[in-house]
């Protein structure tokens, strides 16, 4: 089993391209299941060992949406052991994965967001540096994970542009603001490291997601937003502010680097404020 899993794991980091948190994730998911069944051949495996493993993770009250992901890692899994000549059929075809309901993504509102970025001081390096973070990732609309991984040689400080590598390692170039270029040259200039990373841990090391994460709660209880965020929520908040002010969707789907419009589209039902200017504007008795 282990060799196999390993030879899964080297497949999806060399031929797809997977980012490394994605593998750790399948990583974990193959040792759950791997531990679930025991010392049995994976060609002997079949579907009702299937779902007594998703019984057996249920019954550890797992959300439906971990479930649906633990499960879509055994297809992979399999698909790739048929694919390889390991296994002659695929057992997990036949599987069903649980109905999820469709979180409406949560964001802040514009004069939300104004207090939120300006909450850091900027009289020192930390201030500078989380002002600089809030403000690119507001302004790009880039993942965490993307920011984290900025070099200086990555942002167009002239032409207001930046190169990310996105999910699966794949490179896009975003357009950032006005006050994102300018809080980030503020903070690189007066800085005392020299180094490639854009944004710097207290140590002069590159900073990290969980830091990221962590300076983004501070700034929200400091400005005391009575919502539960995380950095995924300037994401969210800068995807539905484009839209609210005429945006149109393809747009923000090349912007935000989703590989399929579906993705995007859920935006459309936070946007409300937009589709009822349109509505009072165009109906003849709005």
């Amino acid at each position: 089993m282990k060799k196999h899993v390993d030879n899964f794991l080297n497949y999806l980091d060399i031929e797809k391209n997977y980012s490394e948190h994605t593998i750790l994730n399948y990583k974990l998911d193959l040792i759950e299941f791997s531990t679930f069944i025991g010392r049995v051949k994976l060609d002997t495996v079949e579907y009702v060992q299937l779902r007594r493993f998703l019984s057996h993770l249920k019954a550890k009250e797992h959300k439906p949406r971990t479930l649906a992901r633990k499960l879509s890692t055994l297809r992979s899994f399999f698909k790739y052991l048929q694919r390889e000549g390991v296994v002659d059929e695929n057992p997990t075809k036949i599987l069903m994965s649980p109905k999820l309901d469709k979180p409406l993504p949560k964001f802040l509102t514009e004069e939300e967001m104004v207090a939120f970025i300006e909450a850091p001081k900027t009289n020192k390096d930390l201030g500078r540096r989380d002002r600089a973070i809030l403000e690119t990732l507001y302004s790009a609309g880039i993942r965490v994970s993307e920011l984290v991984g900025l070099n200086l040689e990555d942002v167009d400080f002239i032409g207001n542009i930046a190169k990310v590598y996105g999910k699966g390692k794949k490179e896009r170039i975003v357009p950032i603001g006005d006050k994102a270029i300018a809080a980030i040259k503020d903070y690189v200039e007066k800085r005392r490291e020299k180094t490639r990373a854009v944004f710097l841990n207290k140590n002069g090391k590159r900073i990290s997601t969980r830091a990221v994460i962590d300076i983004t709660k501070k700034y929200i209880r400091q400005t005391c937003v009575n919502k539960d965020i995380s950095p995924h929520v300037l994401r969210h908040s800068f995807a539905t502010h484009l839209l609210n002010h005429g945006a149109d969707l393809r747009s923000v789907q090349e912007l935000l680097g989703h590989a399929s419009l579906s993705t995007t589209q859920i935006y459309t039902h936070v946007s409300t404020d937009r589709l009822k200017k349109v509505y009072d504007k165009a109906h003849p008795r709005a």
